[in-house]
């Protein structure tokens, strides 16, 4: 793991050179590629870090989405706007990243988990758009702590039970009891906040809207899936408990789901819509992960990896917009096909791959948690059907809405896209297509 490590901190070094640090994270995502040895054991292990399939798949995915942060940040080298502080947060950002899902101790696991909220928020606080930020950072700050605690003492809990820390060593697996079931949430609610699970999510929408490019993609492509991530690592311990309470997770989450396409039906404000309709595909990784199934499982890592690079690219193009719009509101960026015609062919891309159209990974993983779910209870079918109904409704109304219509007679006429901005969208397009041919890699099949 430390040939991973290393040359992230050496780049730290090279702050001042925005084209060093551009093309060290691309050669560090390539050396990252060479090493997909695909098995269910751990391997590259060391120093309490090693790597399984999903860790593996997940730190691909981070340093990824960093290398396209990168280069689809380039206006804050333009503007001069503390860009060498930037690039040290983003580093730090992903050296934090890689750390959480490489960690074998499930006290660093917990430390680097919450190191990782830190650069994050100096992101939405130093570069965000709008003095509403500081509100934002508050909400995101206080909601991941205040339900971390518990999971901390659950923790200390397990290492006076266990006299271990070590992930897959533990032994136990707990009855149904009071006590137990009090300890089974205060184990799981750091997760559910950070996926986001629906009546925990109030915090994504804020801190998306007020975040800078930077700051929405990570939080999209790679954030959200700590909190798969967790529950994957910690509810194996929980097994019995947690499937006597399958039933509240699977209800909440698709009901949730279906209010918040709803919700993403009235919203004006682009970076929202997107920010919105995360929440529905999370709450679908929710149910495939509380249902314990292997299809529940496979489906929620290929879903959390779609929704990580299609969600990254949408924010891309929402950023895009805005640099030349001015606004993100559905409203004044009316027409972007007359207005920007070569982009229209993205929004287009990025919206079917939103809707879970083929041949995307999110039409596998979504294929697969369906088959899980009514596997477990023919009963969800309707719940599926609304929220796979309304999935395709608030992607069409978001695409609809700004690429037709009458573009704002203010608008100057404007690049329609530079060659860099092309890039990032076909890098986040291409995983995101291309994976489909070999689903061994994403679902470990």
């Amino acid at each position: 793991m430390l040939k991973f490590m290393l040359p992230i901190i050496l780049l730290m070094k090279f702050k001042d050179s925005w084209n060093v640090i551009q093309v060290g994270l691309g050669l560090l995502s390539f050396l990252v590629g060479l090493g997909c040895f695909h098995s269910m054991y751990m391997y590259e292990l060391g120093f309490n870090l090693g790597m399984d399939y999903v860790s593996y798949i997940m730190i691909y995915l981070s340093v990824w989405i960093m290398f396209l942060i990168i280069i689809s940040s380039e206006q804050v080298k333009f503007s001069m706007k503390f860009n060498k502080s930037f690039i040290l947060v983003n580093l730090i950002l992903l050296l934090s990243l890689m750390v959480t899902f490489s960690s074998l101790n499930y006290l660093l696991f917990y430390i680097s988990f919450e190191v990782s909220l830190i650069p994050t928020l100096i992101l939405i606080l130093g570069w965000g758009y709008q003095p509403e930020r500081i509100q934002a950072g508050a909400y995101m700050l206080f909601y991941t702590l205040a339900l971390s605690l518990p999971l901390l003492g659950s923790l200390l809990y397990i290492y006076t039970k266990e006299h271990s820390l070590i992930m897959m060593l533990s032994n136990l697996i707990l009855e149904e009891s009071w006590v137990n079931n009090i300890w089974y949430f205060s184990s799981v609610a750091a997760f559910l906040v950070k996926l986001p699970m629906y009546m925990f999510h109030l915090w994504l929408p804020k801190a998306h809207v007020e975040a800078p490019v930077a700051g929405s993609m990570i939080l999209a492509g790679v954030l959200l899936k700590l909190g798969g991530y967790g529950l994957i690592r910690i509810l194996f311990m929980f097994q019995k408990i947690s499937l006597s309470f399958s039933w509240l997770w699977v209800s909440i989450s698709l009901i949730g789901g279906v209010v918040m396409s709803l919700l993403c039906l009235r919203q004006v404000d682009m970076k929202a819509l997107i920010a919105y309709s995360s929440v529905v595909h999370m709450s679908m990784v929710l149910c495939g992960l509380m249902i314990f199934s292997w299809w529940g499982l496979m489906g929620a890592v290929v879903v959390m990896v779609g929704h990580g690079l299609c969600s990254s690219g949408l924010f891309c193009l929402a950023n895009m917009t805005y640099e030349r719009v001015g606004s993100r509101s559905l409203l004044v960026s009316k027409g972007l096909l007359n207005f920007m015609p070569s982009m229209g062919l993205w929004w287009f891309l990025f919206s079917v791959g939103n809707m879970a159209a083929p041949p995307t990974l999110n039409l596998f993983g979504e294929i697969n948690l369906i088959v899980s779910l009514m596997s477990w209870s023919m009963f969800t079918i309707f719940g599926l059907m609304f929220l796979s109904f309304f999935s395709a409704a608030y992607t069409l109304y978001m695409y609809s809405l700004s690429q037709h219509g009458i573009f704002l007679n203010t608008l100057y006429s404007c690049s329609s896209g530079k060659v860099r901005e092309y890039l990032v969208l076909f890098l986040h397009w291409l995983p995101l297509n291309l994976l489909v041919l070999n689903l061994s890699l994403v679902s470990g099949i």
